[in-house]
Order: C-alpha cells, then sequence, then structure tokens
C-alpha cells in the first residue's frame, strides 16, 4: 500500500514538473497580438505604424519581450490612462527599440533611441506621459520623428 501510494505521489510530482516547464516556457515567448493603425506627423509627413496595444498591467510588464524581431512599420503602443512619469527598462527583451514618449495630447515630449538589449537601466520619460510607442531602433532618426511631433491615436484627446 505504501510502495502504491508512493509512485502515486511521484508520477503526481513529475505530472506537475512537466506542467511547471510548460508553463514557464510559455512565460518565455511572445507572439504579435492583433494591431491598430497609429500615425505620427513630422516635417509636414505622415508616417504609418500598424502598433498592438498594452492596456492592462499585465500587457504593459510582458511589453516585447521575448520577441527575437519586430518589423519595421509595426510597433507596441503602452497606454497608461492618463499623464504619469513612467521609465522602461530593456530587461528580457532582444530588439534594440526606440521608445517615444507621448503627452496625453500626443505630442511627443521625448525619444529614447536605440536602447540597449537586455538591459535592466531605467529609461525615463522626460515628464508626465499617457503612452509610449515602442519601434524598432533607427525608425525615429529614419523618419526624422522628433519631440513636439503629432501621434494620432484614439487614445490621445482629440484623435
Amino acid at each position: 500500500m505504501i510502495t502504491r501510494l508512493a509512485r502515486q505521489a511521484v508520477s503526481a510530482a513529475a505530472v506537475l514538473l512537466v506542467c511547471l516547464v510548460a508553463t514557464a516556457a510559455t512565460a518565455q515567448t511572445s507572439t504579435p497580438g492583433p494591431t491598430q493603425p497609429l500615425e505620427i506627423v513630422s516635417g509636414g509627413r505622415v508616417h504609418s505604424f500598424a502598433v498592438e496595444l498594452a492596456q492592462t498591467d499585465e500587457q504593459r510588464s510582458q511589453g516585447l519581450m521575448y520577441r527575437k524581431s519586430l518589423p519595421a512599420g509595426r510597433g507596441m503602443l503602452f497606454d497608461f490612462k492618463q499623464e504619469q512619469p513612467v521609465a522602461f527598462w530593456m530587461k528580457n527583451t532582444y530588439v534594440s527599440l526606440d521608445m517615444i514618449f507621448i503627452r496625453g495630447d500626443g505630442t511627443i515630449l521625448n525619444i529614447a533611441e536605440n536602447t540597449e538589449p537586455l538591459s535592466e537601466a531605467m529609461v525615463p520619460a522626460a515628464g508626465a506621459v499617457r503612452g509610449v510607442l515602442e519601434v524598432v531602433a533607427g525608425t525615429s532618426r529614419k523618419l526624422g520623428i522628433k519631440p513636439g511631433d503629432k501621434v494620432a491615436h484614439p487614445i490621445f484627446r482629440g484623435r
């Protein structure tokens, strides 16, 4: 009887271990979700992006972690629901990014270009922002996007 119970306990432990390993592997992957259009008006030109929206604490915490690539013209828009000071890091993020910090009215406050992958250094906004747009590194420079430019998306006032 004890031997049979011991075998059942070992089997249950093995099943639990397999489930934990599978859960950990799933937690360390991130696949692109649905996208929405976003536009940035810069220098008289309109630049269009397809962005995933991170609105919940869980979505904002995950962000673009574990992604191995991010195509040009794609990104993630973090919505903080109201203007507030924010700071990001690149822990578990393999792709270098430009982080575009955006006020509630859609005006770009500042840009952190070419962030360092896997870094735990904090990358702060220069003040209170409503949202942060992450795009592949070099996008801002390539398209001439700069502080003061306007972002059009429904989360920003008047958009």
